[in-house]
């Protein structure tokens, strides 16, 4: 009873063999499980400061982006002032309003170049989702009835969306 058997002894040499080898395997996944947490903690601070800098550059262009357009009515005041100067002035009337002209043509076209179009509406159906009623007026020709006969207010549309609606007068 007091004696091991030669399976016993097997057992007792495979599990001092395995031992060392299991510390080993141990201390190799530690090192590995250390080296995906350190990839992890610096995959999530490089994300981290990702998210900040991109939230810096949105706010940036956010504050910036208005700039350029704000410099382009700057230009239209200053030729709107040049124009009131001379209008206060000037014996020739008509070049003055030449002048006024030629403002409100460099304006509307300062428009179109940054996305803004006005909505044709005099001659359209009535549409309550494009033009703002404000009253109706009988028309003699059947084809105007329910059509925009004029427009008190034009209306714009920034890149196809509407940021102030005409408002119109439709026939009946």
């Amino acid at each position: 009873m007091g004696q091991d058997t030669p399976d016993q002894g097997k057992e007792a040499v495979c599990e001092q063999t395995e031992k060392p080898n299991l510390e080993k395997e141990l201390e190799s996944l530690q090192r590995k499980q250390e080296e995906l947490n350190d990839s992890y903690l610096r995959l999530h601070a490089e994300y981290d400061n990702f998210r900040k800098r991109t939230l810096k550059e949105k706010a940036e262009l956010i504050k910036s982006g208005g700039e350029r357009v704000l410099i382009g009515i700057v230009s239209l005041v200053d030729d709107f002032e040049r124009a009131l100067e001379s209008l206060q002035r000037a014996e020739d009337k008509e070049a003055v309003l030449e002048g006024i002209e030629l403002i409100h043509s460099k304006f509307i076209n300062f428009l179109k170049q940054h996305g803004v179009n006005e909505i044709e509406a005099v001659g359209q159906p009535f549409d309550a989702d494009r033009f703002e009623a404000v009253t109706t007026t009988p028309v003699e020709d059947e084809e105007q009835k329910g059509k925009v006969v004029d427009c008190i207010q034009k209306g714009y549309v920034l890149n196809e969306k509407i940021i102030r609606y005409p408002k119109v007068i439709v026939g009946e």
